[in-house]
């Protein structure tokens, strides 16, 4: 037995025989773009997203077909069986009055339908620990519900905010949620079938637009089909005129009440949730309580409704989900022999 020698090899010198040449910077990058996920992949509430996330709707958005469906064929059959006799015998700009307000009507219902109410993301796991830990003041350390309910001040007014156990947060003022949706939506008016979304702070201007507008729209061609079978001069009526003027009829009605009593509503600041609540009508069992959003100025009230800025989407539907920080993309790693010290080293 001698001892041996040997001396240090530095891991430069080593040779791979079976080692790939390293991949181009640009493919690492797209191969991580590619198994990333986005937001929308894994988003708790209950909606569906379409173009890679550019477009969500509530998952019970069946009515919305039926609303699109009604205002285009009611309009085609204006176009086609009244425009051309009106044209001839009144005048020459009720196609392009039909046309405007048919357009606005669809680009605002799909506006409606298609943007983000307002959805508040759900706290985390990390962030409801903290607010549980904040309202438990106790020195036990069983689990404790959060209560209900969370007082503040708005305007020399008491506002209680519940507690979502659903988004494990307290809702901030004017919120709820929607069970339908799955979701906490800020300034939350109501869920509507017939647009297939939740009605909240991003997209009520848009809603309102929609609504009043198309009470135009049928009022328009209900006056217009009125008038076309007024001047015909021979007896029979195309059965499809017949159609519109019923339509027109049943439905001119109902739009108008409704456009009516959202006006209400944004003269006073006000939500439709809020309104059959009766939350500062003295109907929810609390007295001498006033409307602590209002600006008690009918202008001011609309300007405030429909003529704010409006606020970001706060789910950030198209990013990506956080990864775990992986290793820099450096030389290849290579396995290096593992050396002994010399006095331990002996062949035979």
């Amino acid at each position: 037995m001698k001892n041996c020698e040997y001396r240090q090899i530095e891991p430069q010198g080593l040779g791979t025989p079976n080692a790939a040449p390293p991949p181009p910077a640009g493919a690492n990058d797209a191969d991580t773009r590619a198994k990333r996920r986005r937001k929308w992949e894994v988003f708790p509430g209950k909606n569906r997203f379409y173009c890679d996330g550019r477009i969500m709707v509530a998952r019970q958005s069946g009515v919305l077909p039926l609303t699109l469906g009604l205002i285009v064929l009611t309009s085609c059959l204006f176009f086609v069986f009244d425009c051309p006799f009106l044209v001839e015998h009144v005048t020459s700009c009720i196609p392009a009055i039909g046309g405007a307000l048919f357009a606005f009507v669809i680009i605002s219902l799909l506006q409606t339908s298609f943007r983000d109410p307002g959805i508040l993301p759900r706290a985390t796991a990390d962030e409801a620990a903290y607010t549980e830990k904040q309202i438990d003041d106790s020195a036990s350390s069983s689990y404790r519900p959060p209560p209900r309910t969370l007082e503040v001040i708005i305007n020399q007014q008491v506002v209680k905010l519940k507690y979502c156990f659903t988004c494990k947060m307290f809702r901030p003022p004017r919120t709820s949620h929607c069970s339908l949706c799955d979701n906490c939506v800020e300034r939350f008016d109501h869920h509507c079938p017939w647009v297939g979304n939740c009605v909240g702070k991003r997209n009520y201007r848009f809603f309102y637009a929609f609504i009043v507008s198309l009470s135009f729209l049928t009022a328009f061609i209900f006056g217009c089909v009125t008038t076309h079978l007024t001047l015909r001069t021979f007896p029979l009526t195309p059965s499809c005129t017949a159609l519109e003027l019923i339509v027109c009829f049943f439905s001119v009605w109902s739009i108008l009440g409704l456009s009516g009593f959202h006006t209400y509503l944004v003269a006073s600041n006000l939500t439709t949730n809020e309104d059959i609540k009766g939350s500062w009508s003295g109907n929810s069992g609390v007295q001498n309580t006033v409307n602590p959003y209002s600006y008690n100025n009918i202008f001011a009230n609309c300007c405030a409704v429909l003529c704010a800025p409006l606020p970001p989407s706060l789910i950030d539907r198209r990013g990506f989900l956080p990864t775990q920080e992986s290793p820099p993309a450096a030389q290849p790693q290579v396995e290096l022999p593992v050396f002994v010290g010399k006095s331990d080293l002996t062949v035979v």
